[in-house]
């Protein structure tokens, strides 16, 4: 029996303790040997609540300290939203593990108690790529940027301040929150966020994670490879309206991808091909759909 004890790293909102904790019990469940110690981390984009994701640097505040502690050898491995990771690797740090896919798509949730939006109030909406994909099913509506986590944005939403929220499906349900899910929006109304839904741990190069193998996907890691060399080849860091979705049917991937230029025109296109050629499609895919 494989006997270690390993230091978990993780942001300390009740969503991501709740996804490490996914990890280390899917672990668990495979090697009862395994000793998990966990520790916590507020990161900058934890801690900055004031001004949109858009506009502070990218999707790499989320992991800046979790980094830094795995450079330390502070912990062995770190637990993240893969869709809050740059699309380039940090060196020395890779990918060694990802999970099987909770839901990928975005939802709706209104306040307690109602049924409809309420269109003198704004929708809240923390990312450019749900706005301007929300404003083309709903004309008309005010989006108001929100931050902070899931607990937080909720309470604002039935405090009044806002009419409805738009986030992760799959963050609603591991906080077991999918009572207030009021409509889920399918890929061909929102096209999500490249690798949404999916877990991903990070460790440093060279070392022995043989014990990750009852957690890590190979549908997610397929999946996850053409979303982000989608997102690789166009470019695109947290604050380029894009979004991306790829699945398999069989052997065959199908991509999904959307751009938005500067003047709020959207362009989406799908491709598909052999799942070996996965990476490769999701590069063509970006080349069809990036600026002249």
């Amino acid at each position: 029996m494989m006997t270690r004890k390993v230091r978990v790293g993780s942001r300390d909102s009740a969503l991501a303790l709740r996804q490490a904790h996914i990890v280390m019990d899917t672990v668990k469940a495979g090697f009862p040997g395994i000793e998990f110690e966990l520790l916590t981390f507020k990161t900058s984009g934890d801690k900055i609540l004031d001004t949109s994701l858009d506009f502070l640097g990218g999707k790499g505040l989320f992991i800046k300290e979790l980094e830094n502690a795995l450079f330390s050898k502070e912990i062995d491995i770190a637990v993240h939203s893969y869709k809050d990771m740059p699309y380039e690797e940090t060196e020395g740090l890779p990918i060694v593990a990802v999970s099987k896919r909770d839901s990928p798509f975005d939802a709706l949730v209104l306040p307690e108690g109602v049924s409809e939006i309420d269109r003198s109030k704004p929708v809240g909406s923390s990312s450019l790529r749900r706005t301007i994909q929300f404003e083309r099913l709903f004309e008309g509506i005010d989006i108001k940027p929100i931050r902070g986590n899931v607990p937080t944005r909720l309470k604002k939403l039935d405090n009044g301040e806002y009419s409805a929220l738009i986030l992760a499906e799959a963050g609603l349900n591991r906080l077991s929150l999918q009572h207030r899910i009021s409509r889920v929006f399918n890929a061909r109304e929102m096209i999500p966020s490249g690798s949404q839904g999916i877990l991903a741990v990070q460790g440093r190069l060279g070392e022995d994670f043989s014990y990750l193998a009852p957690f890590h996907n190979r549908e997610s890691d397929i999946v996850s490879r053409a979303e982000r060399q989608f997102l690789k080849t166009l470019g695109a860091g947290c604050s380029a309206p894009v979004a991306v979705y790829a699945h398999l049917q069989g052997k065959t991937i199908v991509i999904t991808g959307m751009y938005a230029d500067s003047d709020g025109k959207i362009k989406t296109r799908e491709l598909s091909g052999p799942t070996k050629d996965a990476q490769a499609l999701g590069a063509k895919l970006a080349q069809t759909l990036a600026p002249n």
